[in-house]
Order: C-alpha cells, then structure tokens, then sequence
C-alpha cells in the first residue's frame, strides 16, 4: 500500500513517532488552533484575503495535531497528518485537503484571483472542521486512545 509505505518511511526517519499521549500539548495545540481561527477572521475584515486564507488551514492543521497529540502521535509531515485523520481515525480529511491546497496557491503562487466570499466560506469551513475534531477528541477515553495506537503500528506494516 502506497500510503503505509510513506507512513513507514516517515516512521523510519522519525518525521511520524509514537509519544506519550499528552492533554497538555493537545490542549496547547487546541489553543493554538483557536488563535490562528480568530486572526483568520481579523485579516478578513481588513481585506488581507490572502494571509486569512493561511490561517484558517493552520487552524485546521492545528486541531489536526491536538488530536494525534491526545493519542500519543507526533508527526512533523502535513500530508501524513492529513492522511492518519481517514486512515486512522476514518474522519474524512476532503476539507483540510482543500485547505491545504489553498494555502499553498495563496502563499507560493501569485497567479490567483480570490474573493471575499471563498475566504469566508474556508473560515466556516474551518470552523465545522474544529468542532467536528474538538467533538472527536472529547469523547477518547483510554481504551479508544489504546486501540488507536495499536492500529497506527498496523498500518506501519
């Protein structure tokens, strides 16, 4: 499987690592995660679209890591985060995807038109991405947090 094979090797080179699970760094990662939603929503009142857009997927992003951080996984690689939400927890990662494909147009390119309206529709995306995680995190328990553990090391093999 093509995607096991990069967790693996990302694994191997300890990008992807197996930690205590910590409420502590997820909370900090939750706060984190709040932050960069509410200046995503400051910049796009003061029409700096661009920048908004960058922030509402780090918000994203962010959520993502609280909640490899509560199960015990450390992971420096935005894909692979991206890719342990569907295939460890099987929460579907289309919307931060997106994001993600967003902010690296908005940064690195600058051959793009975007409105107001697209800006504001990530920003209420982002938002139902949290609460969907924030909603996914609440209801761990150790056993569910174990079982995610053990079926991590699964699809490193």
């Amino acid at each position: 499987m093509k995607r096991a094979n990069f967790l693996a090797k990302l694994y191997k080179k300890e990008t992807i690592q197996i930690v205590e699970p910590s409420e502590d760094i997820a909370g900090s990662y939750l706060v984190k995660s709040e932050s960069n939603l509410v200046s995503a929503k400051i910049l796009l009142q003061n029409n700096k679209l661009e920048e908004s857009v960058g922030l509402a997927y780090y918000s994203m992003y962010h959520a993502l890591t609280a909640l490899l951080f509560k199960v015990g996984i450390k992971c420096g690689n935005h894909a692979a985060s991206i890719i342990l939400l569907k295939k460890l927890f099987g929460i579907d990662n289309t919307d931060i995807s997106l994001a993600k494909s967003e902010r690296v147009d908005k940064q690195y390119y600058v051959d793009f038109h975007i409105t107001k309206a697209e800006v504001e529709e990530t920003i209420k995306t982002s938002e139902q991405f949290n609460r969907k995680l924030l909603d996914f995190i609440s209801k761990l328990n150790k056993q569910s947090i174990a079982a995610f553990r053990i079926k991590f090391k699964d699809l490193l093999e």
